[in-house]
């Protein structure tokens, strides 16, 4: 069942719980790679910090990519989304290109806040991510896997090995 969202704009709070192993999260960003293998060539990775950093090196060395960048931005506290900070940009020298020849990369597009502000300041870029949920989706160019809005993904980053029950008996 999905928690009736406060404000109609915004989503409703996740419910559904998707576990994402190192091992599965490697394969889906060498995937991403294999797709965006054909979209390029790139000559710089802009990732979008933190989410964006692992899977932009995987995509960087499958690619033969060698400039890598970051755009840093904070919209989540642990598992609530909260207003935008821009907390570092782009470098000149990529900002300049308008976004010919980048590839964006981030783990997750959501509700798609960070993914506008990102291609404001590289319109011209290609916009990839790992996952993708139904409202940001239409603002990545390419993405491996969808999952529903009130899914909530637990990257191997942000969790440790532990004991999940069954969902029969109240799991997440």
């Amino acid at each position: 069942m999905m928690a009736e969202p406060q404000d109609p704009a915004q989503p409703a709070q996740p419910v559904k719980s998707f576990p994402v192993s190192w091992d599965q999260f490697h394969r889906d960003a060498r995937a991403l790679a294999w797709r965006l293998a054909s979209a390029g060539p790139f000559e710089a990775i802009v990732a979008i910090t933190r989410g964006g950093l692992v899977p932009a090196a995987i995509v960087a060395r499958e690619l033969n990519v060698r400039l890598i960048e970051t755009v840093c931005v904070a919209s989540y506290d642990d598992t609530r989304q909260s207003a935008l900070q821009l907390l570092k940009g782009v470098a000149p020298s990529i900002v300049d290109l308008g976004g010919a020849g980048v590839l964006i990369v981030d783990d997750l597009v959501d509700t798609g806040t960070t993914a506008k502000v990102v291609r404001e300041l590289l319109p011209g870029a290609h916009f990839a991510t790992v996952y993708a949920k139904p409202m940001g989706r239409p603002l990545v160019d390419t993405f491996i896997t969808e999952v529903s809005q009130d899914t909530w993904i637990y990257f191997p980053w942000d969790t440790g090995l532990a004991f999940q029950p069954p969902i029969r008996e109240g799991g997440a």
